[in-house]
């Protein structure tokens, strides 16, 4: 037997028994006569002491040479301890040790499994075995398990059937790149892994389950984030016979149940909504944080005849003109506005950031100010209702452009400034969200959601207008402290509905038969009503533990290059399995 209790279990009511305990050596402190060994596991800590006493001289000698992070046997008496430590449940016992095994050595660590500091990344994922073993790692591994727990139970109960779905399935364009993977049998074909199940729990409702959910791997090769991984985990949810309503009711409930069960605290109150168009056109993001103020100001009418090229040019050529008002003027140097001018220019391809500042005495500080009139700039002033010691940035530019960037500049300021609530939880609907988007790169209309999504009634007759900006979906995504953690849509059950609005993305007859084919047969049997939505369990996870990189809160990520440090993939593969298994050849790489 290696124990028969774990290491955080112990009590002064257990003084006197004997007990074996097993466990990692978290510390070691020689006294000389007697030695003190902190012992953990998973659970907790214990105090071992060894003396001559009890515990024999030999053995004495012999713990002395034991290192951090070995793996030991214990075998001793429990006794009361003279001096408690009330920061662990067994702080007021100790165990004297009369039998110690090792079980297992350890090499030198290369770093300390109770360092608190800022360790490196790269390090941290090599050796991610020992970095799950820190406390704040494994915490945040357990949340991750009452997370899924949590999700499972709520689902169960209210009648929703776990079903898996393929993991090699036919590629379908949904948005990002696919991870393809060659098929032996099948030479010159791929499988792609999912970036989602969404055709899948779509072809379950026809199926008639009625209430789905999976909790699901999926795999994008885009570039990387903070908040995003290529292999990433997804909780999938479809309901028939769902209005949008039906489905917002059932999520948020989970939501505020998960929630509790991970941090302990309760919501009450219902999650605030907000119209696609209202979140952009006052925060310049579609999933703002609302954790603090500061929202986008539009001049564009206040700066249409104002004299200004720049302003005027903007709303001519259909773009806008806005600002964000930030207070703590001091800062706001000349060196640390170029910085701000450097982030749109860089990040978000602005031309320029234009600003107005009003020092502490009510004087106007703006290298744009010699461009108005008297009468124009106060008319702007009234507009940004700008105050003494505050400042106005300002955007000129097309609508993705000032609305990207101004909207990050509004997330930069609220952390630089201090201007966040950091002890707060904003949780958020977004709705209503366009059905298409132009793409510049590709020069044409694309799926804002994905191709599925069903279209306000009231809208469709833009489709045969061609009047595609017009068009809104009943879509939601939900965002918590400034991050989407799930989003979703009432489906298209309509077969001629969803060919129309695969022509307007640009596929013809011959191409919807050949990417969506299958699934449009299975729209000819008989399709419920229906709807769902999809969370990402890290990044929900993560912004539940307030945490700053989705990789905090996934026991085995990669890196931003996709790589996987620990085992050292992707790796090569050998030229007999492509040339002969696969009837693949690599083609030398041109740097």
């Amino acid at each position: 037997m290696y124990r028969n209790y774990k290491l955080n279990e112990l009590r002064i009511e257990n003084v006197g028994e004997e007990v074996t305990l097993s466990g990692w050596i978290s510390k070691i402190r020689d006294k000389g006569h007697f030695v003190f060994i902190d012992l953990r596991d998973r659970y907790g800590v214990t105090q071992i002491f060894i003396n001559e006493e009890v515990s024999g001289k030999e053995l004495q000698e012999k713990v002395k040479k034991f290192k951090n992070e070995w793996v030991i046997k214990v075998k001793g008496v429990v006794v009361e301890r003279s001096s408690k430590n009330p920061n662990i449940p067994t702080g007021d016992i100790e165990i004297q040790a009369k039998e110690i095994e090792v079980l297992s050595q350890s090499k030198q660590l290369p770093f300390e499994i109770d360092e608190t500091g800022n360790l490196n990344e790269n390090i941290r994922l090599t050796y991610r075995y020992l970095d799950i073993r820190r406390p704040k790692m494994l915490n945040n591994i357990i949340k991750r398990n009452d997370m899924l727990f949590s999700i499972r139970k709520f689902m169960n109960e209210n009648g929703f059937l776990d079903v898996d779905t393929p993991i090699l399935a036919k590629a379908t364009p949904e948005g990002a790149r696919d991870f393809v993977v060659p098929s032996r049998i099948n030479k010159g074909d791929f499988y792609a892994l999912p970036q989602s199940p969404q055709l899948f729990k779509q072809i379950l409702m026809v199926a008639g389950i009625d209430k789905y959910y999976q909790l699901a791997k999926c795999f994008r090769d885009e570039d990387l984030r903070a908040d995003r991984q290529p292999e990433f985990t997804q909780l999938d949810v479809e309901m028939s016979f769902v209005e949008q309503e039906d489905v917002l009711n059932v999520m948020e409930k989970l939501a505020k149940k998960v929630f509790e069960d991970v941090t302990g605290e309760k919501v009450t109150e219902t999650f605030e909504r907000m119209t696609y168009d209202d979140a952009m056109n006052n925060y310049g993001s579609d999933k703002p944080d609302l954790r603090f103020d500061m929202k986008l100001i539009d001049l564009s009418k206040e700066v249409e005849n104002c004299g200004f090229g720049v302003f005027e040019n903007a709303v001519k050529e259909g773009g806008n003109v806005k600002a964000l008002v930030a207070p703590k003027g001091e800062i706001f140097s000349r060196k640390y506005i170029k910085d701000l001018e450097d982030y749109v220019k860089t990040y978000f391809k602005a031309k320029g950031l234009a600003y107005i500042k009003i020092d502490e005495n009510g004087e106007i500080n703006s290298p744009i100010a010699k461009f108005f009139t008297e009468e124009t700039m106060q008319k702007i002033i009234q507009k940004l209702n700008i105050k003494n010691n505050e400042t106005a940035l300002i955007l000129a530019d097309k609508y993705k452009t000032v609305h990207d960037g101004l909207g990050a500049l509004r997330l930069k300021l609220g952390e630089e400034l201090g201007l966040i609530d950091k002890d707060a939880y904003k949780f958020l609907w977004v709705v209503d969200f366009p059905m298409f988007e132009w793409s510049e790169e590709e020069n044409r209309y694309k799926a804002q959601h994905h191709p599925f999504t069903s279209i306000k009634v009231e809208d469709r007759k833009y489709l045969d207008t061609n009047e595609l900006d017009k068009i809104k979906t009943d879509s939601y995504d939900m965002v918590l402290n400034g991050y989407e953690i799930g989003g979703g849509s009432i489906r298209i059950h309509d077969e001629e509905l969803q060919e129309k609005v695969f022509e307007k993305l640009g596929l013809g007859k011959e191409e919807q038969q050949e990417k969506f084919g299958f699934f449009l047969e299975v729209l000819k049997y008989g399709v419920p009503p229906h709807g769902g939505l999809a969370f990402g369990i890290d990044r929900w996870l993560m912004a539940m533990l307030k945490e700053n990189s989705i990789k905090e809160v996934i026991p085995f990520p990669k890196t931003n290059k996709g790589q996987d440090l620990m085992t050292g993939a992707p790796a090569g593969v050998e030229e007999k399995v492509l040339e002969e298994d696969l009837n693949l050849k690599l083609l030398e790489i041109k740097e």
